[in-house]
């Protein structure tokens, strides 16, 4: 029994080192001697649980599916309304405001990279974008804005990815916290007027 359990924990050990170097240093950038370092085994070993670097790249964007759709189910049973749901997704950014500035956002520069190299596996990091984007407009509905729904969560993720990019880009906390503090203005407006 134990024989069964230490391959699945070697696996996700993988995936879960791939996933922290593909965000800190980029997909083509990360090498299988890499991800065999950080998780302290040999290439052959690696091999026997991986057989190419799209396999493992599959199997993070499922990872960062999974968290994100688990994310999103917490967020909508924690908070008592559409409107503190959405202050939550904005807030996301302060909390994460470190890596943001040192990475970019985990998923808007997976979805780059993927797309900058014509990778078959953008179709499905860009999905993670689709389940904000889904979830937003749900938000939205329940505010009471139902045609305008999915416009305004994709102007919502649109800022929020702006607002990643550029702190990235100038390593600025402060644009985090007053950009944030007009998305949080934004909200309240669509808020009282719904």
């Amino acid at each position: 029994m134990s024989n069964k359990h230490h391959p699945a924990s070697t696996r996700d050990a993988i995936i879960a080192a791939a996933d922290a170097l593909f965000y800190q240093q980029g997909v083509a950038s990360t090498s299988f001697a890499d991800i065999a370092a950080q998780v302290h085994i040999s290439r052959g070993n690696f091999y026997h649980h991986f057989r190419s670097k799209d396999e493992i790249l599959d199997a993070v964007i499922a990872l960062r599916t999974d968290r994100t759709r688990g994310m999103l189910a917490a967020w909508a049973a924690e908070a008592p309304d559409a409107g503190a749901r959405l202050r939550r997704f904005a807030r996301m950014l302060v909390q994460n405001r470190d890596a943001i500035q040192r990475y970019g956002c985990p998923v808007g520069t997976l979805c780059s990279e993927l797309a900058r190299h014509a990778h078959p596996a953008r179709d499905g990091a860009a999905m993670i974008l689709e389940l904000f984007r889904n979830w937003l407009r749900a938000q939205f509905e329940a505010l009471g804005h139902g045609q305008d729904a999915d416009a305004l969560a994709l102007h919502l993720l649109v800022r929020s990815q702006g607002i990643a990019a550029l702190a990235h880009a100038f390593h600025d906390e402060d644009l985090i916290h007053r950009e944030i503090a007009l998305v949080e203005d934004w909200l309240d407006s669509l808020h009282t007027h719904s």
